[in-house]
């Protein structure tokens, strides 16, 4: 799959995920995916146990952006924002293909914090 194909799936992800469109936002998944949650230590097995998770999180996400993408070949990365019932999290995704389909996944998930006042000399605030 060329990378332009890749970059057209991976947004048609981030788009069908964001509007919550479950069904979907599960189509760039091999059946056999695997997706590794590393923070809390959890692998799930299969498109089927990753669907089912993600439409029962009792958190529904209520905001989300892609803040960017990148890759080449099989391996991408996606860096994003969700945001859960106002709190903001940001997310990376690191998907890995074969062929036209996402065979592996890891996401990890961190909480804003305030800069310390500190470094304030040597940084510049950005848009989160």
């Amino acid at each position: 799959m060329k990378d332009e194909q890749i970059l057209t799936a991976l947004n048609a992800h981030w788009q069908a995920s964001a509007a919550g469109d479950i069904n979907t936002e599960h189509d760039i998944y091999d059946d056999d995916v695997i997706c590794d949650y590393p923070q809390s230590g959890e692998r799930i097995f299969g498109r089927i146990n990753l669907q089912a998770l993600r439409g029962h999180h009792p958190g529904k996400p209520s905001g989300f952006r892609v803040r960017r993408i990148l890759g080449k070949g099989d391996t991408w990365v996606t860096e994003y924002m969700i945001n859960y019932q106002e709190k903001s999290v940001y997310t990376v995704s690191i998907m890995e293909f074969r062929e036209d389909k996402v065979i592996h996944e890891t996401q990890y998930f961190a909480d804003p914090f305030e800069a310390p006042a500190w470094r304030s000399q040597w940084v510049e605030p950005i848009d989160g």
